[in-house]
């Protein structure tokens, strides 16, 4: 079967190498997505095990609609007894880039009605729409005049791990952490520092990765499950074996914070997950933060200005690369800020430039190389 998987801006390659590794044939990178060929049994997998996925959609349909009236009989033609039974709620997911079509809910709806009228004229009995906990997710991508149908077999983001608390004021998507990591090419073998953890997701990340433990370890309730062809038989297998799979590795990954607030939240999370013991969380400012190993990589998303004054931010980014500089010779430091002018402060040249987003920010994830020598060619330079 095709499938569609859904990412973040910048992620697609990284997920593509997940898909590969997983078993995925025929993969093509598209935008914020990557498509894929696989069997009941990957699509099940590629739910439970994918760290920078955010939705698994398997297409059923695809045509062109030039107005609102061929958008509604086209998806009418659509045998939606084979994907929806008569008992069930479902709710439409319209995304919509189209000058055609100005408006996402008034496409939501025109597919809605489509659905609907089929089962009432063939039955005389409609499905229910329940937009907050369906049991079937039609999602209904349209660019231009091309229309894309496809059903959603995740349901809930995939990113919604299960260990995020509430209490802290700008988390990072655990898909963007995960993804952050993998563009970093971290591995277990080498130490991980995160000296502005916050609540400890990138920390929480590379330890789930570590141990391989699969994203969607505890969670219940996917979409797929609800569909005709649900086979519970081989989803249990699919969960026994990566149960089978998690190891007990070695690992340095060491987070800290100046909030204790944040660090608590970290603990407990950590510790929901049974990771306690592979991730040491300290409340430390930065500037205090010292390497506990020769070399190593540190990944961190310092602060990017909403509650700082351009001079203090500035300050602040420029003591960031004076510390790196300091005391973290052999280190690798992976910086993800939306402040391009800040992080102009760090004093080091990035040796790579990503770009990725943080909800509707745009960021750049760049590479530092902190090398001997690096504060002496800056004071030469002043």
């Amino acid at each position: 079967m095709q499938l569609l998987i859904k990412t973040f801006h910048g992620l697609e390659a990284v997920l593509a190498e997940e898909v590969k590794d997983l078993g995925g044939k025929n993969i093509e990178l598209l935008r914020r997505a990557v498509s894929c060929e696989g069997d009941l049994k990957f699509l099940y997998m590629a739910n439970h095990h994918l760290r920078t996925a955010l939705k698994v959609l398997l297409p059923i349909e695809h045509f062109n609609a030039r107005n609102e009236v061929e958008l509604y009989n086209k998806t009418k033609q659509i045998n939606w007894s084979k994907y929806l039974q008569l008992n069930q709620t479902f709710a439409i997911d319209p995304v919509v880039f189209s000058k055609t079509f100005t408006h996402s809910q008034y496409v939501g709806l025109k597919v809605k009605d489509a659905i609907v009228d089929q089962f009432r004229d063939k039955t005389g009995r409609r499905p229910d729409v329940d937009t907050q906990f369906p049991e079937v997710s039609i999602n209904v991508h349209v660019s231009n005049n091309q229309v894309n149908i496809s059903l959603d077999s995740s349901g809930e983001s995939l990113h919604k791990r299960g260990y995020r608390r509430t209490g802290h004021p700008a988390p990072l998507n655990e898909c963007l952490a995960a993804g952050m990591l993998l563009l970093a090419g971290w591995e277990p073998s080498i130490p991980l520092i995160d000296p502005m953890c916050g609540t400890g997701t990138i920390l929480i990340e590379a330890a789930m990765m570590a141990a391989k433990i699969p994203p969607g370890v505890n969670r219940r309730k996917y979409l797929f499950m609800n569909w005709k062809d649900f086979d519970r038989d081989l989803w249990m297998s699919v969960v026994r074996s990566a149960k089978q799979s998690v190891e007990a590795p070695t690992v340095s990954i060491i987070g800290g914070d100046i909030d204790s607030q944040s660090i608590d939240l970290a603990k407990m999370g950590s510790l929901d997950f049974g990771l306690g013991r592979l991730i040491k969380l300290e409340r430390i400012a930065f500037k205090s933060h010292l390497p506990k190993t020769k070399e190593g990589l540190l990944i961190f998303n310092p602060p990017y200005g909403e509650r700082l004054r351009e001079k203090d931010l500035n300050a602040m980014y420029q003591e960031i690369g004076d510390h790196l500089k300091a005391n973290y010779n052999g280190f690798d430091a992976w910086i993800l800020s939306s402040n391009t002018e800040a992080m102009k402060h760090i004093g080091l040249r990035p040796s790579q430039k990503l770009t990725l987003y943080n909800g509707p920010l745009e960021c750049k994830f760049q590479q530092f190389n902190v090398y001997e020598g690096s504060l002496k060619k800056k004071e030469k330079g002043n």
